[in-house]
Formats: structure tokens, C-alpha cells, sequence
């Protein structure tokens, strides 16, 4: 009998391993079919829509499924998850969306990754948190391997690389303050409910930020923007975010984030086979030092337990 309970327990271990893993490469695929459709001429308003089109059904069901015989939300909830909507999801998203246009996916994933000491910095200085040596060695870590990849791309893509730095950044920024703002609501809501809401919120302002600066003509894609926004959609977007979840919830939120360190070694490797991205020594060094860092930070315990990602 106890060798049946084990047995089930490795299994149960395995399946949430292999979904973490499975997500995380997943999300980084995101860099690389975004770019892919920048080959085609779209502009970042129309490819975050289609995205949008996409992906809404079945964050739309999700909210539904998950508001079933759940408590009415109180008004003050529904305005805190319009913010983590339009913060977390539209504006991490659309700053994402135009930095790729200037960097490459590697780097993109890997300022992205920096979400986790942006979290730490903002709670240090806005709630007061203690700031140990670990974090400050975690943080020395995590940004001069941004600073070797930062300085490779430059001097082989030029000025824009700065730009499109800036702006993934920001993006980042943007996620990490919806990481503090969801903390105590996702203990409340589940994170299905949270991420469904939200994401139900963030597509309605991508909608709306659409109609205002593009004609509807814009919508006339060639076939294979389509079919990517579809990849983005359901491949990079729901597909991941509900695997992460669920791993999260088999094997906790410390394992899964540990497995989700696979995600910007794995955007390395499919920018090198789908966009001719070169890998060099120093990229390597750089995403290895960020890759540390967030571990520290991890084994610390300061890296937010609801670490699913959308942007």
C-alpha cells in the first residue's frame, strides 16, 4: 500500500514537473513567433489584437467556469483587477510587444526574467521589506548578466537596442508591480479567476486602444500572421498559463518557479533554429549570471508565489 502512495506521489511529482517545464518553454516561444510576424510588416497594435481575438474565448470561459458558486466580487476587488488588467496584462504586453521589434528574443526573455528582483527592489522601497545581502548579491548577479548580454547586442544591432531595452523593461516593471497588487487577491480568488479576469480586461483595452489608432483595414493580414497569432494565442499564452498553474499546483510554487529557469535558455535555442539568432560565449555568460540570480532570490523565498506569465 505505501508503495502504491509513493508510486502515485512520483507520478503526481513527475506529470507537475513535466508541466512547468512544458510551460515555461512554451511562454519563451513567444519571443521568437512574434518576431517571426514582424517579418510580414504588422505593426504591434494589430498583432497583440489578433493575439487578443484568440486567446479571449478561452479566457472568457475560464471566468465563467471559475465564478461558478464563488462569492460575488465586492466593487473594491473589481477595480483592483481592472488595475492588475490594464497594468499587468495590456501595458506589460503592448511594451513587450514594440521592445521585440528592436531586440533580440533572447534578450527580450531575459529582461523579462528580471520581474522577480524588481520585486524585491519596489517591496524595499514602498512596503518596507528587508533587503538582505542575498538579495543585493542575487540583484549584482541578475543585472550584470543583463548588462554582458546588453553590451553583445549592441554592438551588433546598434542604438535600437537601447529602445527596445527600455521598453521591455518597463514591461517588466509593469508585471512586477501586478505581482505585488495580486498577492493577497489570488490567495482569495484563485489564480484561474484572477488570470482570466484580468486578461478578460486586458483584451477589452487592447480592443479599444485598436479602434482608436488603427483602421479596420489593419485587420487584412497575409495568411501566416494569422496562423502565428493563433501559435501566440493558444500555444504561448493559454496553453502555458494553465500548465503553470497546474504544476504549480503539484509540485508548489518554489519547484515550478525552479523548472521555469529552463524558459530563457530555451528561447536561445529556438531563436538560434527559427530567427538565426547567433549565440556567443558572453550571451551565454550573461543569461547563466541571471539565471543564479533568480535562483538565490528563489531559495531565499522572495520570488512571488503566483508567477504565472502572460506578458
Amino acid at each position: 500500500m505505501q508503495s502504491d502512495v509513493q508510486s502515485a506521489q512520483r507520478t503526481a511529482f513527475a506529470a507537475g514537473l513535466a508541466l512547468a517545464i512544458g510551460g515555461s518553454i512554451l511562454f519563451s516561444a513567444k519571443a521568437v513567433v512574434i518576431k517571426l510576424a514582424y517579418r510580414y510588416g504588422v505593426d504591434a497594435t494589430t498583432l497583440i489584437t489578433l493575439r487578443m481575438v484568440f486567446s479571449l474565448p478561452f479566457f472568457v470561459a475560464a471566468l465563467i467556469w471559475s465564478s461558478r458558486g464563488a462569492q460575488p466580487l465586492p466593487r473594491a476587488d473589481h477595480i483592483r483587477l481592472v488595475l492588475i488588467g490594464l497594468l499587468g496584462y495590456y501595458a506589460a504586453s503592448y511594451l513587450d510587444f514594440l521592445g521585440l521589434k528592436y531586440v533580440t528574443a533572447a534578450l527580450e526573455r531575459l529582461i523579462l526574467y528580471l520581474s522577480p528582483t524588481l520585486v524585491v527592489v519596489l517591496s524595499a522601497l514602498f512596503l518596507r521589506k528587508h533587503f538582505g545581502r542575498y538579495e543585493w548579491g542575487a540583484l549584482a548577479l541578475c543585472y550584470g548578466g543583463i548588462l554582458l548580454v546588453f553590451w553583445h547586442d549592441v554592438s551588433l544591432e546598434g542604438g535600437q537596442v537601447l529602445l527596445g531595452s527600455a521598453l521591455v523593461f518597463g514591461a517588466a516593471v509593469c508585471y512586477a508591480v501586478y505581482l505585488i497588487i495580486s498577492g493577497e487577491l489570488v490567495r482569495r480568488l484563485g489564480a484561474i479567476r484572477l488570470t482570466a479576469y484580468a486578461m478578460c480586461v486586458s483584451s477589452f483595452a487592447v480592443f479599444a486602444q485598436f479602434a482608436l489608432l488603427n483602421p479596420m483595414s489593419a485587420l487584412r493580414q497575409p495568411q501566416e500572421v494569422y496562423w502565428l497569432s493563433l501559435l501566440n494565442a493558444v500555444l504561448c499564452t493559454v496553453l502555458p498559463v494553465f500548465a503553470t498553474m497546474l504544476a504549480v499546483e503539484r509540485i508548489g510554487a518554489s519547484r515550478a518557479s525552479m523548472a521555469s529557469m529552463i524558459g530563457p535558455v530555451s528561447t536561445i535555442a529556438l531563436a538560434y533554429l527559427f530567427l538565426g539568432e547567433r549565440i556567443s560565449l558572453w550571451q551565454l555568460a550573461g543569461t547563466a549570471l541571471v539565471l543564479i540570480g533568480i535562483y538565490v532570490l528563489t531559495r531565499a523565498g522572495k520570488v512571488p508565489a503566483s508567477k504565472e506569465e502572460v506578458t
